[in-house]
């Protein structure tokens, strides 16, 4: 008879913890929008439910809570140079942000104050992308310089930043690069982290180690040409992932531009081919969906799907620059002069 109870009871619990997440079938989408004059938002990450933390063009830094705009930096200049920011993240430490183009300038903002922890200067150095695997260990990619991708690596939270040498990376195949497009060229899950690239080639580059060891993978993504590759990567969990991209000079006819994987990224199946959205500049899992649910934006539109990529829907016909999902009914967008809150139905 103890075994008999012991049974039932273990039953309805596993069947319970096996239940599957069903996917909305459609969604409706409300905004509250914000106003940023004169700044381009490509960098935004999320600090806590309410607040979303952003990076813009003009060398400002600020945060939305409620209706409440609070910049920690406006309208920034260091020895005449005002940066432009498209590389954000934070720790407990302070809030970083990462400029593109010459001289490379990272920033961390702590207590009202700012200092600039690493500077680059060299004629082709242009950083993408930014961000952290926890409270201490932080990385950061950039457009090759000699023959590898510029690889950033934190082990402090952020108060120090040293560049890996291209003897401990994969070499970059000519004309390879990266796009600035939205801040994710990175994923992060626990101590993987997944590098995106494109041009001549687009590949994604793997590390298991947060940056000591790297892989290199192909993918089916469109490629060969200055403006075209993967913009944008995200991972649900170690094994499923997903990269979007295509060709800013041409948005509406791409076609091998999204492809997802169920391997942690060792191979790439292309989906929704010559299916809009035919070009993204940033791609993001909604949480606690098991990779069905996923946003895609560009300036094309906001676009949805609900079978892990292989089926898109256009939910909403203005364009953004980049997405962050909240939880499973809010997200925050950025574009040009604007943010905004997205509440999902």
């Amino acid at each position: 008879m103890k075994n008999k109870i012991l049974l039932l009871l273990i039953v309805p619990l596993f069947i319970f913890c096996n239940k599957e997440v069903k996917p909305r079938k459609s969604i409706n989408v409300v905004f509250k929008e914000f106003k940023i004059d004169s700044s381009s938002i490509r960098a935004i990450e999320i600090l806590n439910d309410t607040t979303v933390l952003f990076a813009g063009s003009k060398g400002d830094v600020g945060t939305i809570a409620g209706s409440k705009i609070t910049k920690l930096s406006n309208n920034l200049i260091t020895d005449s140079f005002t940066p432009h920011f498209r590389a954000l993240s934070y720790t407990k430490n302070g809030v970083y942000t990462l400029s593109i183009g010459n001289p490379a300038l990272l920033y961390q903002f702590k207590n009202k104050t700012s200092k600039i922890v690493y500077k680059e200067i060299h004629e082709n150095v242009f950083y993408d992308s930014m961000k952290f695997f926890d409270e201490l260990n932080g990385i950061a990619m950039g457009d090759p310089i000699d023959n590898c991708l510029s690889i950033l690596i934190t082990r402090d939270g952020g108060n120090s930043w040293k560049k890996i040498t291209c003897e401990n990376l994969p070499k970059t195949k000519k004309g390879e690069a990266a796009f600035a497009a939205s801040n994710t060229n990175i994923a992060i899950i626990g101590k993987n982290a997944w590098i995106v690239t494109g041009g001549e080639k687009a590949r994604v580059l793997h590390t298991a180690n947060m940056g000591i060891s790297w892989q290199v993978y192909e993918t089916p993504v469109i490629q060969g040409k200055e403006t075209a590759g993967i913009y944008s990567v995200d991972f649900y969990n170690e094994d499923i992932g997903i990269i979007c991209g295509g060709d800013y000079t041409n948005k509406h006819e791409g076609s091998a531009n999204k492809a997802i994987t169920i391997n942690g990224g060792k191979t790439w199946k292309l989906v929704a081919e010559n299916e809009a959205p035919k070009y993204v500049s940033c791609v993001q899992y909604v949480p606690n969906s098991d990779g069905k649910e996923i946003f895609a934006v560009s300036t094309n539109g906001i676009f949805f799907s609900n079978n892990g990529g292989k089926k898109w829907m256009k939910v909403y016909e203005k364009g953004f620059y980049s997405i962050r999902m909240t939880d499973k009914n809010n997200a925050w967008l950025s574009g040009n002069e604007i943010i905004a809150k997205m509440k999902i139905n």
